[in-house]
């Protein structure tokens, strides 16, 4: 649901992406790109993962229409980008609900289902065991 704060119509969406969990506002604005306080420049170092953030706003065409604030916490990087992504790509719906077969269509909608599998005991790690030896 949007939220006006000071004459600016918000709107919110959270992703998740294995172990990262991220937080996204979509303001009216220029186009501006934060991530935890930080320009998507310093935050993200390769220019792979800026464009995996972009590409919700790029399917759209509302790259320079929407200023992108997001709080994304847990993971690596990759997994942190596609967290923001799918944040994104919700709360693009959000805001106009005509965005919903280009961003389905892209893929951008589909949550990730695949995580880290837990370590069993008797094991070293979820699979690896321990070095056989006959004696």
């Amino acid at each position: 649901m949007p939220r006006a704060k000071k004459d600016k119509i918000t709107f919110y969406g959270t992703g998740r992406r294995k172990s990262s969990i991220a937080r996204v506002r979509l303001t009216e604005g220029n186009g501006t790109i934060t991530i935890n306080e930080k320009n998507i420049d310093e935050y993200l170092g390769t220019d792979t993962l800026k464009v995996i953030v972009k590409q919700p706003l790029t399917v759209t065409n509302t790259l320079d229409k929407y200023d992108v604030i997001c709080n994304v916490k847990g993971g690596g990087f990759t997994g942190q980008a596609g967290a923001i992504r799918l944040g994104i790509s919700r709360a693009l719906l959000e805001a106009n609900s005509e965005y919903r077969p280009a961003l389905k269509s892209a893929g951008f909608l589909t949550r990730d289902p695949r995580m880290k599998e837990r370590k069993k005991y008797g094991l070293k790690k979820s699979r690896k065991a321990p070095q056989f030896s006959k004696r």
